[in-house]
């Protein structure tokens, strides 16, 4: 999901102009409690329907369609995709999946394998031409590396690759009828085509009716393969912040919540009628060095200096920030792996850093930045800098407190680094951390967030040379080596330790350093459905969980 990225990054896109708190305290014909209709809020802002044409889509389309396999069904024996099975040959290269058998589209007609051979197909014949779809979340990217998709019958489809590689059950494009999509042309599918409900698909809930800013509203899919869900359909509110949502909850007026902040989530929590909850999530808060060399670099050299970085790692109090700028919804930070990617997860405890101010300085003294007696350091050209820090809140993610920036800026004052803030919203953000050769770049420190899969490829691309999520502009040979290595790995136990290195060669160079594994809070009323998800994940963040099986009470 590039909520940065292209993981998932997506899901929560760009805030939208007004709140649409007025249309929920205005409707009548959404309006009412316990009459079977779920109604949700999050602070998310889609503008089309069409998923080859933005990444702002994810919710709410992530309902109506389904991934192949994605991250859910491999997580969860319980939340399979488009494909009920599927498994891969000796070769490595050959990958068969099991359609399920009987399936249907929301319209009726019949779902197969060739429906899913013709988004792939439909998606691979657009490559290298003027209207390639790059743009959205269905796109192009991994294909280069397919040999072949092919539906061998109704239930059977057969991807090859060129190389080895687990794109085929980690690649998050959502499957879309043949027979809907087979007469776009490219160019409008990447732009003018809006896919206006109703939309056809095979998730539980079925789009049929979209209000931009405003909602979208669902109806069950009686075709839905596991039987039609027991609710009477559902509407998803989109909002701008999480006050609304909030207010919602108290007032009945929404069912389910997510993206609270912590004040919301601990008043909330005294309500009786609601339930409160905690999610790991994929997100990473960062702390990043712009290494750039040559244009877009930062005022000073010293950036480019992993020496400079290590040692401002020290000064950097991971447990402070959770528990002071959080209160205490985070995990404290580490490696680049965050812990919700339970198969590659390490807390690098053997090379960990420890905060200490004193140590941060006496590293800085060894490498050459001084203190000339003024309280502030001079760089190796014995020329005084300041630091000016961005920060702000990428689409697609949850909000990084500003206590966390204010935090970062005293402790790196207090040895001699001085540092100026500067706050962003999300499109100026985006301009300045674009690569430098489109006008990005320039700025020294960022705080900001990364959210990609828990898939191996994704969680690295923050440090391959060239990727627009590299936010540091960093460049390191055996990372980009390792990194190539694990695109064309598919065992987990070597996947884990091609992982591991590259997360140690990060964690060593510091162009980043991981400030925290933040927890998105969520709250639900109790009272007219049953069936959410446990207190750590009440809904999933990569599919449609739980809202395929809740039920009235």
């Amino acid at each position: 999901m590039e909520k940065w990225q292209l993981s998932r990054r997506a899901a929560l896109k760009a805030m939208l102009a007004g709140s649409a708190a007025p249309f929920i305290m205005r409707s009548t014909a959404f309006a009412g409690s316990c009459d079977a209709v779920v109604r949700i809020g999050a602070i998310v802002a889609p503008s089309t329907m069409n998923p080859f044409a933005t990444w702002g889509s994810f919710w709410p389309t992530v309902f109506t369609y389904d991934f192949l396999v994605s991250v859910d069904a491999q997580r969860h024996s319980d939340r399979k995709g488009f494909a009920k099975e599927w498994s891969v040959a000796d070769d490595q290269l050959t990958w068969t999946f099991k359609i399920w058998p009987g399936m249907k589209w929301s319209d009726g007609q019949p779902a197969t394998a060739r429906d899913v051979a013709f988004t792939f197909n439909y998606l691979k014949g657009s490559m290298g031409k003027p209207d390639e779809l790059n743009a959205g979340w269905n796109n192009t990217e991994g294909l280069d590396n397919v040999q072949s998709i092919t539906a061998l019958d109704d239930e059977t489809l057969q991807i090859v690759t060129k190389t080895p590689s687990r794109w085929p059950i980690d690649k998050w494009t959502m499957i879309v009828p043949e027979h809907i999509w087979k007469d776009i042309s490219y160019a409008d599918a990447r732009s003018t085509f809006r896919n206006d409900p109703p939309l056809v698909g095979t998730g539980p809930m079925i789009i049929a009716e979209f209000q931009q800013g405003q909602f979208a509203r669902f109806t069950p899919n009686k075709y839905f393969r596991t039987g039609q869900p027991k609710t009477s359909g559902m509407v998803f509110n989109f909002f701008t912040s999480a006050d609304p949502i909030a207010q919602g909850l108290k007032s009945g007026s929404l069912d389910y919540g997510v993206g609270l902040t912590t004040a919301q989530w601990e008043n909330l929590a005294k309500d009786p009628e609601i339930e409160v909850g905690q999610s790991g999530i994929e997100q990473r808060d960062i702390l990043a060095f712009n290494t750039a060399i040559g244009k877009g670099a930062g005022s000073t050299k010293a950036l480019q200096d992993p020496a400079f970085r290590d040692a401002i790692g020290y000064a950097i109090d991971q447990k402070a920030i959770v528990d002071r700028a959080y209160r205490g919804h985070a995990v404290p930070g580490a490696g680049i792996v965050m812990p919700v990617a339970t198969d590659f997860y390490s807390d690098l405890s053997d090379i960990r850093r420890h905060f200490d101010l004193k140590e941060a300085a006496r590293r800085l003294d060894a490498a050459g930045y001084q203190d000339n007696g003024d309280g502030l350091r001079e760089d190796k050209d014995g020329k005084s800098f300041q630091l000016e820090l961005i920060t702000g809140t990428s689409s697609g993610t949850y909000e990084t407190p500003l206590a966390a920036v204010q935090l970062i800026a005293g402790w790196l004052g207090e040895i001699g680094i001085p540092v100026s803030v500067t706050q962003l919203d999300a499109g100026a953000l985006e301009d300045r951390v674009s690569a430098p050769a489109k006008g990005g770049g320039g700025w020294d420190l960022l705080v900001g967030q990364s959210w990609p899969s828990p898939n191996p490829p994704d969680i690295l691309k923050i440090g391959k040379s060239g990727d627009r999520q590299n936010r540091a502009y960093w460049t390191n040979e055996k990372f980009d080596k390792l990194f190539s290595e694990v695109q064309a790995t598919v065992d987990t136990k070597k996947l884990q330790e091609q992982v591991d290195q590259a997360a140690r060669i990060i964690y060593k160079e510091a162009p980043y350093i991981v400030l925290t594994y933040p927890l998105v809070l969520e709250a639900h009323r109790k009272n007219c459905f049953v069936g959410w998800g446990s207190n750590g994940e009440m809904m999933s963040q990569w599919s449609y969980f739980p809202f395929d099986r809740l039920t009235p009470p």
